[in-house]
């Protein structure tokens, strides 16, 4: 067992204080979007065995079996397959969709036959994996999922009484589902950007008041205002009104797979995902949009959202239930002054956050770690450890093989 010392990401859009306030340190004044758990290269969590702090991923190269299980090896390679977050939004993030692993791998490699450094601007795929992920709010948490059937956009747009969006409704009136999505997709994110510029400041005073009076759409009109404020005159707001306004509570997760469009509003959570950088961004950013490669791959498909609970199993665990192998997660709750300890699966890499009360870890030769609010361990696939919690919520990443 680990205790682990992680990276805290500063991104511009993340909250200055809810990251934090869950760790028990002084706010910086700075925002602190995300802490990383795991052994992703970029900011590898640290480990200290007894000769000083040294990044996890190097610990793991000394003894991929032993760390990682036979498992994940086969079917992952030597390196831990998923990244483990606390993600903190105080700001909109980016509109964005993540590829499938097949166009993953086909996109990196054209890309490298082309010679783009991996660290230009215009740079889409970074790596050769796909990025499925899940979100579990710990907090009320807002976000964007997924298209609207496009009969229900056309009547919200029409509402917004905003004469340029009139020729997008007729289209999602008049076309098939999956061209009506991407032909208005495709005209808005191509758009003049003057006229864009001015669509968009029309919409959003719009979209204001409407989320003033009463009505199914008014708290999704309340974002798209929102979305405004923080990128005036930006494509993506109007792109953003395509899709699915959805509001977690604490304890609900969203799983969004490859090609599905989405964008984290606000708000506090844990997130896991398979270790990729590669987000082809769609508007509210001021970043690249490759747009011809963005019309590959998303899925021109409503969806409604698939908000997640927990499903406990005999043994107290909960579980988030996805289609990923790369990761898997699930959470123990225990009363005030519990007695009745939980055994870990074992067999694989686990990664545990406490999120609430105090946890211990105790493994087959007694050794105790002690969890508080905000302090994560990482458990190696070759230890058998029990978990006992005082009032304690402890979240579980691990790999689903």
């Amino acid at each position: 067992m680990d205790r682990l010392a992680n990276t805290v990401r500063p991104y511009a859009w993340g909250s200055t204080t809810a990251i934090p306030e869950l760790l028990g340190t002084a706010p910086t004044g700075e925002p602190q979007a995300e802490l990383w758990m795991g052994a992703h290269p970029g900011a590898p969590s640290r480990v200290d065995r007894g000769d000083g702090p040294r990044p996890l991923c190097d610990a793991i190269a000394e003894d991929p079996e032993a760390e990682l299980g036979a498992a994940a090896v086969r079917r992952f390679g030597p390196r831990l397959p998923f990244l483990f977050k606390l993600l903190a939004a105080a700001s909109p993030l980016s509109l964005q969709v993540h590829p499938d692993l097949e166009r993953a791998r086909a996109g990196f490699a054209e890309e490298e036959a082309r010679g783009v450094p991996h660290d230009a601007p215009e740079r889409t795929y970074k790596d050769a994996n796909h990025k499925p992920e899940l979100l579990c709010a710990l907090t009320a948490f807002d976000g964007l999922c997924g298209f609207r059937a496009p009969d229900e956009t056309a009547g919200l747009l029409a509402a917004l009484d905003v004469d340029s969006l009139k020729p997008y409704v007729d289209l999602l009136h008049a076309r098939p589902e999956s061209d009506a999505l991407r032909e208005v997709l495709t005209a808005v994110l191509s758009a003049e950007h003057t006229a864009i510029a001015e669509t968009v400041e029309a919409a959003t005073a719009a979209a204001g008041r409407l989320a003033a009076e009463e009505g199914p759409h008014r708290a999704a009109y309340a974002a798209y205002a929102s979305l405004a404020r923080h990128y005036p005159g930006d494509p993506g707001v109007i792109a953003a009104m395509l899709l699915n306004h959805v509001r977690l509570h604490p304890g609900e997760a969203l799983y969004l797979g490859a090609g599905v469009p989405h964008a984290y509003l606000d708000g506090f959570g844990v997130e896991i995902m398979a270790n990729s950088d590669n987000v082809l961004r769609c508007g509210l950013t001021p970043k690249h949009i490759d747009i011809p490669e963005l019309l590959r791959v998303v899925r021109f498909e409503s969806t409604a959202p698939a908000v997640l609970r927990p499903e406990a199993d005999a043994g107290g665990e909960e579980v988030y239930t996805t289609p990923a192998d790369e990761f898997r997660l699930s959470r123990y709750v225990f009363a005030p002054a519990s007695e009745t300890p939980a055994t870990l699966p074992e067999g694989t890499p686990q990664v545990l956050l406490c999120t609430a009360g105090t946890a211990v870890l105790r493994d087959g030769d007694g050794t105790e770690l002690t969890l508080r609010r905000g302090e994560s361990a990482f458990v190696r696939a070759d230890e058998r450890v029990r978990l006992a919690g005082d009032g304690a919520t402890v979240f579980r990443a691990t790999v689903a093989v």
